[in-house]
């Protein structure tokens, strides 16, 4: 029984030199670009799946809580929040690039949730354009700098923070020894936990049970697979895109269970979605259309690809 905990804690420690170099660089990353990159999002109008979908990809903690607080103050549409959300890895990204056997996995995942972030993006807006017509005049306005007095889109910004105590909007002009370094410490020792407990409960399973009849449950089981990855993924926590990463580098889901999960995995920006947003059907039809869009997403790419 010991053993099985040696072997989880040992295999997981391996990882943290790795994951905290990767969080560091993504820390740099954000600060030398992050404000940049928030501008080109708030500036795209129609073209926002597509800028979101690419953002969305990048491995950081932070872009989704941007995305959904830019979509809240109706500074993006629907279909670039989606976008980013569906394109978003969370936690994978890090966590499949500190164990360098598994870093052709990035590939692949990458695009093929850019490849359904730009589909759906784009689709959703097209179907939703009369809705949006309201939000691109306002995105028009706002970068003509013609926007209504009273609106205050700093402010969303200001008290909303990404994971740790790290603050969503970045300050390029001042570098924080403290988002730079100590975040990256506290952001390791946290996943760190996150996949010491998944292996931890994925080893002791398969003692119980046994290797053979684990592996036969799961074959008999893969189309249900991206629906309980999905649902998963909507957990507003970085813990869910570990443990759906994690399964999946273990062998445990599927290629298409591993996407429906990471494309519904929003992170915190769902959690910024329900406190902020006060429309309540708009914050529905986003989860209900997540949830929707990364079930057939995965499906189609479990049975078709």
């Amino acid at each position: 029984m010991f053993e099985i905990f040696f072997d989880a804690l040992l295999d997981t420690a391996k990882l943290v030199p790795f994951l905290l170099i990767i969080y560091i660089g993504i820390e740099l990353v954000e600060y030398k670009w992050g404000s940049r990159i928030r501008g080109q999002v708030q500036r795209a109008g129609k073209t926002g799946p597509a800028i979101g979908a690419v953002v969305g990809s990048l491995p950081q903690c932070g872009f989704s809580v941007v995305a959904t607080a830019l979509y809240v103050e109706r500074l993006v549409t629907i279909g670039t929040l989606l976008a980013v959300y569906l394109a978003t890895s969370d936690e994978a990204i890090p966590i499949i690039l500190s164990q360098p056997d598994k870093a052709g996995l990035i590939v692949p995942i990458i695009l093929t949730k850019i490849i359904i972030a730009l589909i759906a993006g784009f689709s959703i807006d097209f179907l939703y354009r009369k809705a949006n017509q309201k939000t691109l005049s306002h995105i028009e306005a706002y970068t003509m700098g013609q926007d209504e007095e009273g609106h205050h889109h700093a402010e969303i910004f200001e008290r909303e923070e990404s994971c740790c105590g790290h603050n969503s909007c970045p300050l390029p002009n001042k570098f924080n020894y403290k988002e730079i370094f100590l975040h990256p410490i506290i952001h390791t020792a946290k996943i760190f936990l996150f996949i010491f407990f998944v292996s931890l409960g994925i080893n002791f399973l398969i003692f119980w049970v046994g290797e053979q009849v684990f592996a036969g449950f799961l074959a008999g089981h893969t189309w249900a697979q991206p629906f309980f990855a999905a649902l998963v993924g909507l957990i507003p926590n970085c813990a869910a895109s570990v443990a759906i990463t994690e399964l999946y580098l273990k062998g445990v889901i599927t290629f298409g269970a591993v996407i429906a999960g990471l494309c519904a995995s929003g992170g915190l920006g769902l959690l910024v979605l329900l406190r902020e947003e006060s429309d309540k059907k708009r914050v529905y039809s986003v989860i209900g259309l997540l949830f929707g869009i990364s079930v057939v997403a995965g499906l189609v790419v479990q049975y078709v690809f």
